[in-house]
């Protein structure tokens, strides 16, 4: 027998997936609670993985853990096996003409006004495809695509260090939001005219933040930023409390979600019109439950 294939039988699906989850996480602990098991139960595993490949695996840092030169090469290997396995996965479901497995997506915050309306649809016509949505913020979607954690990630603006292929799907208005009793409520006005207002933003690394402040740099506007937050619904509460005015996803401002006692101000220059987008790792091959959902978007009268 190949000596490489008895090193590989030596070891168990049970102690990969506990490497795999540690080497994404870099906890032990979290680890577990994700795997439903003690913690305990993913140290031996780990411990007996490590003497199956004849390496070590991790390295303790303080109270941290980090891969060692062995274990970065095996979790290399781990991607590229489950890459394979996906491979075959896809080819039987087209022979087969069906579509099952699992699909992991994430999403930023903005986008849970709309993408369960979309996995809706999807859901329903394969009913054999468990779907798995994380709603992070833009800096933890990043983390996933880095750790290649999910299938797809639906955000604004996919970062540019990233191998990633990406489907504009749909349109994201950005629009400048006021309490209803604002002065300039009703009234058409120019970014000069806001100098003095009180500008809430997303947090630092927000999509909607980001190209917010693109637009008023290439305007030469600087606004006065009184606050961060890190949620939609928190600044949508902030401005109606009269803290300042904000620019946000129309989405979130009208969706189901939005407050009594807002206003979209009609300002020079806005909309600023974007789009949301699905991207995914272009290194690693889509899983067929994936290419469907792209199909799926790409079907969609919304596209444009």
């Amino acid at each position: 027998m190949n000596r490489h294939l008895q090193r590989l039988l030596r070891t168990t699906p049970q102690q990969l997936r506990a490497f795999e989850a540690t080497a994404r996480l870099l906890s032990v602990t979290k680890a577990a609670e994700e795997l439903h098991v003690s913690q305990p139960t993913v140290s031996v595993q780990l411990k007996e993985l490590a003497a199956a490949v004849g390496t070590p695996l991790f390295d303790t840092v303080g109270r941290r853990i980090q891969l060692t030169a062995g274990g970065q090469a095996l979790l290399e290997t781990v991607s590229e096996v489950v890459g394979c396995w996906q491979r075959f996965e896809s080819t039987l479901s087209d022979m087969q003409g069906l579509v099952r497995g699992r699909l992991k997506i994430a999403a930023v915050t903005t986008a849970e006004y709309f993408v369960p309306d979309l996995l809706g649809p999807f859901a329903a016509a394969h009913p054999g495809v468990d779907i798995d949505l994380a709603v992070e913020n833009r800096d933890r979607v990043v983390e996933r695509l880095e750790k290649h954690s999910d299938d797809l990630a639906v955000m604004m603006l996919p970062p540019a260090h990233l191998p990633l292929d990406a489907l504009p799907f749909m349109a994201n208005p950005l629009v400048v939001i006021a309490a209803s009793s604002h002065p300039r409520a009703g009234k058409r006005s120019q970014l000069a005219q806001l100098q003095q207002e009180r500008w809430l933003m997303r947090e630092s690394g927000s999509g909607t933040r980001t190209v917010a402040l693109q637009h008023f740099m290439a305007h030469d506007f600087e606004p006065r930023i009184a606050m961060s937050l890190g949620s939609n619904e928190a600044l949508k509460h902030a401005v109606a409390s009269h803290l300042g005015i904000s620019v946000i996803s129309r989405m979130a401002f009208t969706g189901s979600a939005a407050h009594a006692g807002l206003v979209e101000l009609k300002v020079s220059g806005f909309p600023l019109q974007r789009q949301w987008q699905v991207a995914w790792r272009k290194d690693y091959p889509l899983s067929a439950a994936a290419r469907t959902f792209v199909k799926y978007l790409q079907s969609r009268p919304s596209l444009s």
